[in-house]
């Protein structure tokens, strides 16, 4: 069996490939001029050229593969779609279709996000049915928005008779993070740059295991269906003691107001209105103060047989790595 995979040296594709290959798959990757791939310099993976911008090379990458996992995006925090975003994120995946087509691909499984899916409006964790309700909530943003959009065009793909699933990870954490990407947060807390925290939720696992899940979507999925793959419905506060603790560092103990954090959301949206790229925004300190962003990852148990481990172990993988890398002090 071969698979190929675009986004592979970011953290879900570069655990993707590692788990496809300890089951048996040939992985192929695609990969810009510009992509890093030391990190994984140990990992058998066939690197091609392929960008989400040219249906014709991604087409070469992808013929004689039995499935394609479309694991690239690009990801910021701007409030609005901006051009970048959906070049990456919409037409890409566009782009990806039309290569999957053309290469006669059996199966394409299409790396979502829970941003896409919804806000609980019953306090009960949202499954895949939930209203697509973010703006309702001035919690939409350009990457979900996005994301969104390329569901969209999935689903169009599927009603057309493409075999293709929808995976929606939750946030992950683990090994191989070479950006860092979901990993920052850890590397923020363990550095010491988080000054407090904050009460609202999101979901946590291990990448590993929605790397594993993302092949459970890939043979046992269903054409069209979408499927959650997360893990622990926590507040950041109580994210941010759990990985200090795993660090062996000191937590923060500050509640911050969010009286106090908002008006740095708002200078984050002065930044962004004036074309420059903010830290943080108006809707993520709306985020951080969520309790709603809460999710549940039973159809994909039912269906697929999808597990979770325990996510200190994810955790301290990262940490692990981090410090592996020189992201992180070594550990006193």
């Amino acid at each position: 069996m071969r698979a190929a995979i675009t986004g592979a040296s970011g953290l879900l594709g570069a655990n993707l490939a590692v788990a496809l290959i300890a089951e048996g798959y040939d992985v192929r990757a695609t990969k810009r001029a510009t992509t890093k791939t030391a990190h994984l310099d140990s990992v058998a993976i066939e690197w091609v050229p392929g960008d989400l911008d040219d249906a014709g090379p991604l087409t070469e990458a992808f013929r004689g593969c039995d499935v394609v996992f479309h694991c690239a995006a690009q990801v910021g925090v701007r409030k609005k779609p901006t051009p970048d975003l959906v070049r990456n994120n919409v037409d890409g995946t566009k782009r990806v279709i039309e290569a999957v087509r053309a290469a006669r691909v059996p199966r394409l499984v299409h790396c979502s996000t829970v941003g896409a899916v919804g806000l609980s409006e019953n306090g009960e964790p949202c499954d895949e049915t939930a209203k697509g309700n973010f703006a309702e909530y001035g919690m939409d943003d350009g990457y979900n928005t996005t994301k969104h959009w390329a569901e969209e065009a999935v689903r169009e793909a599927a009603r057309a008779g493409l075999d293709v699933v929808i995976a929606n990870p939750t946030y992950m954490f683990g090994p191989l993070d070479s950006r860092p990407s979901s990993g920052q947060l850890i590397v923020d807390i363990v550095r010491g740059k988080l000054p407090g925290r904050t009460p609202g939720m999101n979901n946590f696992v291990d990448v590993r295991d929605v790397a594993r899940g993302m092949i459970l979507v890939a043979t046992q999925g269903k054409t069209g269906e979408r499927y959650i793959l997360g893990g622990e419905n926590i507040t950041y506060g109580d994210i941010a003691d759990r990985i200090s603790r795993i660090a062996g560092r000191r937590p923060a103990t500050w509640n911050i107001p969010r009286a106090l954090a908002a008006p740095a959301g708002w200078f984050g949206d002065l930044k962004e209105a004036f074309g420059q790229e903010p830290l943080l925004n108006s809707v993520a300190v709306r985020y951080g103060y969520c309790r709603t962003f809460i999710f549940k990852s039973d159809k994909a148990k039912r269906e697929l047989g999808y597990t979770t481990g325990p996510l200190d172990d994810g955790i301290r993988d990262a940490i692990a790595w981090f410090r592996g890398a020189g992201m992180l002090p070594s550990a006193r």
